[in-house]
């Protein structure tokens, strides 16, 4: 199980949105490479980033945040966010970026995925955002009428590195992961799933350690290790442990 700290970055600021609400964003670092090297301090393995303008936008917008991140850590990290293009992908790779992630693009584009996954293995991750079960786009600022499921489907034999899915209902305001949503999704694919929205605290990390949730491949973390609800210490310990013992 990995634990990826996030930083979302909004106008080169770290933030957190409460419900995916880029009206209700809270400032909690305005150096993203400082808070990327707290986190490999801290003894996080991988960096969840996202550029919210650029989810907005179409495009890359943090890119000077972003540049500033590589530079800090030496940790691996996977971005999301207005990546919409092969030339995007290849650009972000070719700076140091481990894992890209695309949003939007996989529900109006699916083949571009596909030709991504094909172009650079194990590189193109899918991020699912879902309301209510169906996915959002473009920032969160629309509902598609597909289901998480549906569209994780589709990308079955693609060569996805890995689904992130986020339950926005409980994003940014502590309530826990929806881990039913999260394991029905991972059950429905083979691709590894991570865990997004609403970690609260240790309580959610004991519960991915449980035995059912071996199948994700881990959960990002944001607001709970900013406010300090969530301990790093505490919660790697517990990481590091369940996996010495399997």
């Amino acid at each position: 199980m990995i634990l990826f700290p996030a930083i979302d970055l909004k106008d080169g600021q770290c933030v957190r949105l409460k419900l995916g609400d880029m009206d209700q964003a809270t400032v909690f670092n305005d150096n993203p490479g400082a808070q990327a090297k707290a986190f490999e301090d801290q003894g996080f393995e991988w960096l969840h980033v996202v550029d919210l303008n650029g989810a907005f936008a179409g495009e890359s917008v943090n890119g000077e945040a972003v540049d500033s991140i590589l530079a800090s850590t030496g940790n691996p990290v996977q971005l999301g966010g207005g990546i919409r293009t092969l030339k995007h992908i290849e650009a972000w790779l070719e700076k140091g970026i481990s894992r890209v992630i695309l949003g939007t693009v996989a529900v109006r584009d699916p083949e571009l995925v596909k030709q991504a996954c094909k172009a650079f293995p194990g590189k193109v991750a899918v991020g699912i955002d879902a309301k209510g079960g169906y996915v959002a786009v473009e920032g969160w600022a629309e509902t598609s009428e597909l289901t998480a499921v549906d569209l994780a489907r589709q990308f079955e034999d693609a060569g996805v590195a890995a689904i992130i899915y986020t339950d926005i209902d409980r994003d940014g305001i502590l309530k826990g992961l929806n881990i039913p949503s999260t394991l029905e999704l991972g059950r429905a694919v083979s691709i590894p799933v991570i865990a997004s929205g609403g970690l609260a605290s240790i309580d959610d990390i004991h519960r991915l350690l449980e035995p059912d949730c071996d199948i994700l491949e881990g959960a990002i973390s944001g607001r709970a290790l900013y406010d300090g609800r969530l301990d790093p210490k505490e919660a790697m310990d517990l990481i590091r442990a369940k996996r010495s013992a399997s």
